[in-house]
């Protein structure tokens, strides 16, 4: 057996709280040195100017159009109109496009009959104004026009009665 070693030192042996109170003096030090240093005015690494928000810049039509956002014809019902709405609010996005052109970009996708609806809506108010409408309250009338309340009731009615028959469930999930 090894023999034990018996300290000599005249010191006393240093415990928890004396290592951890040594530790945090230790910190706060180097924390004040730290806060010191970078209060110097002769730091040359140190900026000394207000940071500078910055400025979301305005996105153009044509930047818009490069995300491809997806067309609309007004002729797939709801499940179209869902789906142009979850890209478009996408591309919107992506574009960093700005309320005020939010409408303007997004009837720009409009083709076919919801482009005739959306001159027949415009054409009585100018279209600058037309251009003011939130896209809140361009969803809002999209919905009223391509998804009924008796359409989207009769969709409601078939979900709630839905039953997978077989193993088809690739077609299931494709059709909802």
């Amino acid at each position: 057996m090894a023999p034990k070693r018996i300290s000599t030192s005249a010191v006393p042996a240093m415990t928890q709280a004396t290592i951890r109170k040594l530790v945090a003096d230790s910190i706060a030090a180097a924390l004040e040195a730290q806060a010191a240093t970078m209060a110097n005015t002769d730091n040359t690494n140190r900026n000394t100017k207000q940071r500078e928000t910055p400025v979301a810049r305005k996105c153009s039509y044509k930047e818009f159009m490069s995300y491809q956002p997806f067309n609309f014809k007004g002729t797939k019902g709801a499940i179209g109109l869902i789906r142009w709405f979850k890209l478009t609010e996408s591309v919107l996005s992506r574009s960093n496009c700005t309320e005020d052109c939010k409408v303007k970009f997004a009837t720009g996708t409009l083709t076919e009959e919801a482009l005739s609806w959306w001159n027949s809506f415009a054409q009585p108010i100018r279209i600058e104004e037309a251009y003011k409408t939130t896209w809140s309250d361009l969803k809002k009338l999209l919905t009223e026009k391509y998804c009924p309340r008796t359409k989207v009731k009769k969709m409601e009615d078939e979900v709630y009665n839905l039953t997978v028959k077989g193993n088809d469930l690739k077609t299931y999930v494709k059709r909802f």
